[in-house]
C-alpha cells in the first residue's frame, strides 16, 4: 500500500471510527451506571438497547412517516419514546428480577444469570412480536436529510447523521456527568455506590436510588438504540448482541464504573476497529478480511483484563470491612 493511498483513506477511516466509537460509548454508559452503583454487569442492557432501536424504527415508520415535522424533530420524538420504553423495561427488570435477589442476599452469580435470562427473554419476545407482522428485519425509514454530505476534506465527506450522532453522544456524556457530579440525585447515587449501608443510615432510600439508576441507564440505552438504527439502517431482535458485547468491552477498556472511561473506551475501540478493518485487508492482500476486526476487539478485552483490569481511567476498588 502506498503512502499516498494511506493518507487518502485515513481521514474517512478516523471519522467512521469516531462515530462507531461514540455509538459503543453511548451503550457503555448504561453498563457503567449500573455497575458503578451495584457492581452488577447487566447483560440485559444490550437487549434493552435493542428494544429502544426497534421502538424508534416502528414509530418513525408507522406513526411519524409522512408528517410535516422536520426530520430532526421526528428523530428527537423517536428518541424520547424509545428512551421512555427502554427506561420502563430497565425499571421493571430491577423491580421484578434484581431487587428480590438483593433482599435475599443471593449469591453474586445469581444476578448475572438473571441478567442473561432477561436478555434471552427480551430477544425472543421481540422476535415473536415482529413475526406476527411478518417482517423480521426492520429497515430504518428513508430520511434523505440525514444523508446530506458534509465536507470532511476536499475529497471526502461524511453524512449529516454522523454530525447528529456526535452532538447527541456529546450531550449524553455532558448531561450524565452533570447529573452525577452536580445534582442531589448524583450525590445520592455516589453515596449508594460508595457504601449502601452507610447511605441508608444517612436517610437515603437505597432502593429508590437503585431504581433511578436503572431508569437512567435504560433511557440512555433507548437513545443509543435510536442512533444505532440511524447509523446502520436496520434493526432486528438480535441487533443488541454484538453491539452490547462491544460496548461492554469499551466499558472495561475505559474502566467500568467510570463515565469518562466509558466514552474514552468506546472511542478507542471504534477507532481501532475501523483502522484494522480498513488497513489490515489492504496490507495482507485480503488474506485477513474486515470481519476479523471482531477478533481484535475481543482480544483487546482479554489483554485489558490480564494486564490492566481497572481499564484506562478506572480505579482499583477497595474492600470495605
Amino acid at each position: 500500500m502506498s503512502f499516498q493511498l494511506a493518507l487518502e483513506l485515513l481521514p474517512p477511516t478516523l471519522a467512521d471510527g469516531l462515530i462507531l466509537g461514540l455509538l459503543y460509548a453511548t451503550i457503555a454508559l448504561g453498563y457503567t451506571m449500573v455497575y458503578g452503583v451495584l457492581g452488577l454487569i447487566n447483560f440485559a442492557h444490550s437487549e434493552i438497547f435493542m428494544v429502544g432501536a426497534v421502538v424508534a424504527v416502528e414509530l418513525l415508520t408507522y406513526v411519524l412517516a409522512g408528517s410535516s415535522l422536520h426530520p430532526v424533530a421526528q428523530l428527537v420524538l423517536a428518541m424520547i419514546v424509545a428512551a421512555a420504553v427502554s427506561a420502563a423495561l430497565a425499571g421493571l427488570a430491577e423491580r421484578i428480577a434484581y431487587r428480590p435477589l438483593r433482599r435475599s442476599n443471593a449469591p453474586k452469580l445469581a444476578p448475572l444469570i438473571t441478567a442473561i435470562g432477561i436478555s434471552l427473554f427480551l430477544q425472543d419476545a421481540v422476535r415473536f412480536v415482529e413475526s406476527l407482522f411478518g417482517q423480521f428485519i426492520r429497515p430504518f425509514p428513508s430520511m434523505p436529510f440525514f444523508d446530506i454530505p458534509l465536507p470532511l476534506t476536499p475529497n471526502d465527506s461524511v453524512p449529516m447523521k454522523s454530525l447528529v450522532i456526535l452532538i447527541v453522544a456529546g450531550a449524553m456524556l455532558a448531561g450524565l456527568r452533570y447529573t452525577v457530579n452536580q445534582t442531589r440525585l448524583g450525590k445520592a447515587i455516589r453515596a449508594v455506590a460508595t457504601d449502601r449501608m452507610a447511605a441508608s443510615l444517612m436517610g437515603i432510600d437505597v432502593n429508590r436510588i437503585v431504581m433511578l439508576t436503572f431508569l437512567i441507564g435504560g433511557a440512555l440505552a433507548g437513545v443509543a438504540g435510536t442512533l444505532y438504527a440511524l447509523q446502520f439502517g436496520r434493526v432486528d431482535p438480535f441487533s443488541g448482541f454484538i453491539p452490547g458485547l462491544k460496548a461492554f468491552t469499551a466499558a472495561v477498556l475505559g474502566g467500568i464504573g467510570s463515565i469518562p472511561g466509558a466514552m474514552v473506551g468506546g472511542i478507542v475501540l471504534g477507532l481501532i476497529e475501523m483502522l484494522i478493518g480498513t488497513f489490515v485487508p489492504i496490507l495482507t492482500n485480503n488474506a485477513i478480511g474486515t470481519e476479523y476486526k471482531d477478533i481484535f476487539a475481543f482480544g483487546i478485552l482479554i489483554l485489558i483484563l490480564i494486564f490492566k483490569p481497572t481499564g484506562l481511567l478506572g480505579r482499583p476498588s477497595t474492600e470495605k470491612v
